[in-house]
């Protein structure tokens, strides 16, 4: 559990992903950073950055069979961070690992290039979806439940782990933003994501039917 002191003022930050890299990149000193520091600095938005390059692997129809219950854990664990607005739960010798500045540096001005691009295409609206404490806590609890869509062993069935990730995507891209409409679109790839579930639920119970009506027991 963090401690009151690791406590991040997430629901208002209305300042820009580039506005957030910028400023991780000028209080980044020293020739090593701490990740505990660095969370503490990059805050919501470069967690919800995280979360989705974390969907990364999944965006093709079928995935690698036990990656998306790694991935999907990593993306609750960062998720469940965000809604309780605290770093999200990891071991203390990774929190405090010490990053080298010189190549942490490099990445993070590669991403501040990326997201400046980006910024034509995903930027603040539909703020009835982002503003608030509560709606917040709800898109963090959202992104959550998506995530255990994603650890549900169904890695071969295609589009299984496609859906869940794309509407972490849009959610997480969306949130880091301020985006409404991405974090929308979001709700509405989870809500297909659970009707394709239920069908393919549906589909199984009725072949388990058909084929006990042929068995002589």
């Amino acid at each position: 559990m963090s401690s009151p002191s690791e406590t991040i003022a997430f629901q208002d930050n209305d300042q820009s992903l580039a506005e957030t890299l910028l400023r991780a990149i000028n209080s980044i000193d020293g020739d090593t950073v701490t990740l505990r520091r660095l969370f503490l600095i990059i805050g919501e938005q470069g967690l919800l950055v995280l979360c989705a390059l974390l969907t990364v692997p999944f965006l093709l129809p079928v995935s690698i069979p036990g990656v998306s219950t790694v991935f999907g854990a990593a993306i609750i664990l960062i998720s469940i961070g965000i809604t309780l607005n605290r770093l999200p739960w990891l071991p203390r010798f990774l929190l405090d690992r010490n990053l080298e500045t010189e190549r942490l540096l490099p990445v993070l001005r590669k991403g501040l290039s990326i997201v400046q691009r980006a910024d034509r295409y995903i930027h603040r609206r539909l703020d009835v979806l982002v503003d608030g404490v509560f709606i917040n806590r709800l898109n963090g609890a959202a992104i959550v439940f998506s995530g255990l869509l994603l650890m549900l062993p169904l890695g071969l069935i295609p589009f299984s782990n496609t859906l869940p990730a794309l509407a972490i995507l849009s959610m997480a891209l969306g949130l880091s933003q301020r985006d409404g409409v991405f974090v929308l679109g979001g709700y509405v790839m989870m809500v297909l994501t659970v009707i394709y579930f239920a069908v393919l639920a549906l589909l199984a119970v009725a072949a388990g039917q058909t084929i006990g009506s042929y068995l002589p027991f």
